[in-house]
């Protein structure tokens, strides 16, 4: 394997495990409701909502999954990502 495609799946690799790692948090700091959002709550979701926005659009313009008391896109974009993350480390 070339050096520079190595370089790159070791690069999205890293970038797959820092948004998995980060969506994680997100979820856990979700039980902890807070009167204010802390800085790594605003943090994370600046990190994680452009991942989440698309598939939360889809699951909207379908009528999927409408009225639930959770966030399913957020449950699809992490399976995704681990799958994802999967896939590019089976390339090396």
């Amino acid at each position: 394997m070339p050096a520079i495609a190595y370089f790159i799946i070791i690069l999205l690799q890293g970038i797959l495990w820092v948004l998995n790692t980060a969506m994680f948090v997100r979820a856990v700091l979700s039980w902890f409701p807070g009167d204010d959002e802390t800085t790594l709550e605003k943090f994370l979701r600046i990190i994680t909502e452009p991942v989440i926005m698309p598939i939360r659009t889809i699951f909207e313009r379908f009528g999927w999954f409408q009225g639930l008391p959770i966030d399913i896109s957020f449950f699809v974009t992490f399976i995704l990502l681990s799958v994802l993350s999967v896939i590019v480390e089976s390339m090396l």
